[in-house]
């Protein structure tokens, strides 16, 4: 039927929103093996790069942390996130994902999903959807994105929507602008009310737009504070995020089997319907 094929295009849609919005808080990819050989700028001082190193290795070494975002995707859409990742075992944590503003607000807010939960588990990425999505999409509450699903979503060039999000743990930024154009030393700044340094740079990713860089460093040499942005089709995305509570305890199960759709018989065809 024409009006089952809309909703479906509708939700499909949403899904992909759901997913392509997780992905803009991620680094895409081995940033070392990303460097650009055609340098814009001369090498970063020794020191610059041995400092942000350093910081790679303790926040790698931490192994969690809270994390409160916000992030803007040109006229799509507004976003916060707040919640908890572990990284020692592969990505494994929890957010909560509210969109406020932009086209992508407006379509999921159709679909009851201004607000979603998002779980990183080792075998895939779950979302949580609205009491009317559910009800039109088989009437489970949760979608479940195998990895492998995801590795041929977002471009054939670069990491996919499956390699951008599980680089969302906070060494792999500093990894990132270590392998950046013009990284250097800002100065020490206050965040939060605790002294650190700024470190800024300009990325390259494989298969993503370039990207401006600014990660801020803590005493202990924990990542604090990470502000990105760039520039793209759609226009311009950008993404601060606030990391603490490092070595936090993080538990996160899968949803209920029961209340769990997969997302390849989401977008299956259903014969001629």
């Amino acid at each position: 039927m024409a009006g089952g094929r809309a909703w479906r295009g509708r939700v499909l849609l949403a899904v992909l929103l759901l997913m392509g919005a997780a992905a803009c808080t991620s680094a895409g990819g081995d940033a070392a093996a990303d460097r650009a050989p055609d340098r814009r700028t001369a090498d970063p001082a020794p020191a610059v790069l041995a400092a942000l190193r350093a910081a790679e290795r303790a926040t790698e070494a931490a192994g969690s942390a809270r994390v409160r975002s916000t992030a803007s995707l040109g006229a799509d859409a507004a976003m916060t996130s707040t919640g908890a990742l572990a990284w020692r075992d592969g990505l494994c944590g929890a957010l909560t994902l509210t969109y406020t503003g932009g086209g992508v607000a407006g379509t999921l807010g159709e679909l009851g999903s201004t607000s979603t939960q998002a779980r990183y588990l080792p075998d895939a990425y779950y979302t949580r959807v609205g009491e009317e999505f559910a009800a039109k999409a088989g009437g489970r509450h949760w979608i479940r994105y195998g990895w492998d699903d995801l590795a041929g979503l977002g471009g054939a060039d670069g990491p996919g929507l499956a390699g951008q999000i599980r680089e969302a743990a906070p060494h792999r930024f500093l990894a990132l602008l270590r392998a950046a154009d013009g990284v250097r030393r800002v100065g020490v700044e206050t965040v939060r009310g605790e002294r650190a340094t700024h470190y800024t740079g300009v990325a390259r990713p494989a298969g993503l737009p370039e990207q401006t860089l600014d990660l801020w460093v803590d005493g202990d040499g924990l990542l604090v504070k990470k502000a990105e942005r760039s520039r793209t089709q759609d226009g311009e995305v950008s993404q601060t995020a606030y990391y603490d509570d490092y070595g936090v305890r993080v538990s996160v199960r899968p949803p209920p089997p029961a209340d769990t759709q997969d997302f390849g018989e989401l977008v299956r065809p259903r014969g001629r319907n």
